[in-house]
């Protein structure tokens, strides 16, 4: 399923429709976000270079890391450096977000040196309007003006919402899909840092989700220390990529995945039947029993329920209509009529009879009588 999600990056959008746009969250017990953040950009700037993806280049959103740590891991990952000056350019938020070191060297009467791309490095990060245009100005200058599209990663959402409102980063990420040169959009997301409705309003702008959950869950009461350790390491180098796919029915497809951290990147992989089996281990013991047991159910059956009819202990027969009762069945006050019919009318004796004989079920109607005749249309 993590393929899929790379080949979404990599086709971006349709003609008509917005940039596909992918939302990875994690959290303090799965500290894995960053390594699947990097295994997709990885990925896309892998499709970028090849030319084989709908983006012509990317432009990186800083927040966590430097420029210089994305330099050097797509480096290490085999990618050539000059691929930053034509095919990716990293937005630097990182450096000096406020603007603070800025001031102190002017204040300070130092010159600092110009940098190779000034335009790269962003030092006010709570004007958003300012910081979307900068991402369409850089976007633009890769790609050109024509109708080539770029893409766009964001390495810290949860960094752009501490200096600026939930409205602000919304409007930012919902304006980046609605362009018509982005062809897609993902960011990175901790989301136990934040209340559950920022984390609602990150996924429903996004087509695809993908939440990283520990391997080994935290049980309630746990209180012996090294088992702690054991889970913390645990689920410090493996957990579980939760990825939810958006169709355009409106249907979600789910699926469920390991991720495992190697020395270069992370391994993606069905999850295995040894978390299984731990999980199963690691959950509570309940205190009732699902089932009943004999004598349980033996003595479910002697209850008499008072709104139902008991009889007289013989076996009830519902009389349907059809078949007639038999001679001990049938009523001693009611009085048994003749087997000869008479037209004639009888001396009334002072005991009324009604006498009914049932039609036959498939008796059809006359073929000359309409059998709608009697509707009112």
């Amino acid at each position: 399923m993590a393929e899929s999600v790379c080949r979404s990056l990599r086709d971006g959008s349709l003609e008509g429709e917005h940039a596909t746009a992918l939302s990875i969250s994690d959290t303090l017990y799965s500290p894995l976000g960053s390594h699947v953040f990097h295994h997709f950009l990885y990925s896309l700037v892998s499709n970028i270079a090849a030319s084989k993806s709908q983006a012509r280049a990317l432009v990186l959103v800083a927040y966590r890391r430097s420029p210089s740590f994305y330099l050097d891991l797509l480096k290490s990952r085999g990618l050539d450096h000059f691929l930053f000056d034509k095919k990716v350019l990293v937005l630097d938020c990182y450096s000096d977000p406020l603007g603070w070191k800025d001031r102190l060297l002017k204040s300070a009467g130092v010159v600092q040196q110009s940098a190779k791309n000034p335009s790269s490095v962003f030092k006010d990060v709570k004007d958003v309007p300012k910081l979307l245009s900068l991402i369409l100005e850089l976007g633009q200058g890769l790609v050109g003006q024509g109708r080539e599209k770029f893409a766009v990663a964001i390495d810290s959402v949860s960094d752009m919402l501490r200096h600026a409102s939930l409205q602000l980063v919304a409007s930012l990420l919902s304006n980046l899909r609605c362009h018509d040169n982005i062809s897609c959009v993902f960011w990175l997301m901790h989301s136990d840092l934040h209340v559950p409705r920022v984390s609602a309003a990150l996924e429903y702008i996004s087509t695809m989700s993908a939440n990283l959950e520990p391997i080994i869950p935290s049980v309630d009461g746990q209180r012996r220390g090294s088992e702690n350790l054991f889970n913390i390491e645990q689920n410090s180098h493996r957990g579980k990529l939760h990825i939810h796919l958006k169709r355009r029915n409106g249907r979600v497809k789910m699926h469920c995945e390991e991720v495992h951290v190697e020395q270069v990147g992370i391994k993606i992989s069905a999850v295995s039947s040894e978390s299984a089996i731990v999980n199963q281990s690691l959950l509570p013991k309940v205190q009732f029993n699902l089932q009943l047991s004999e004598k349980e159910r033996d003595d479910r059956a002697k209850v008499v329920l008072p709104f139902e009819h008991q009889g007289n202990g013989e076996a009830i027969q519902i009389y349907d209509g059809r078949r007639s009762l038999s001679e001990g069945q049938k009523d001693p006050h009611l009085k048994v009529p003749s087997s000869t019919w008479s037209t004639s009318t009888e001396t009334s004796t002072g005991n009324g009879e009604i006498h009914y004989l049932r039609d036959s079920d498939d008796e059809c109607p006359d073929s000359d009588e309409d059998p709608d005749d009697d509707l009112d249309i």
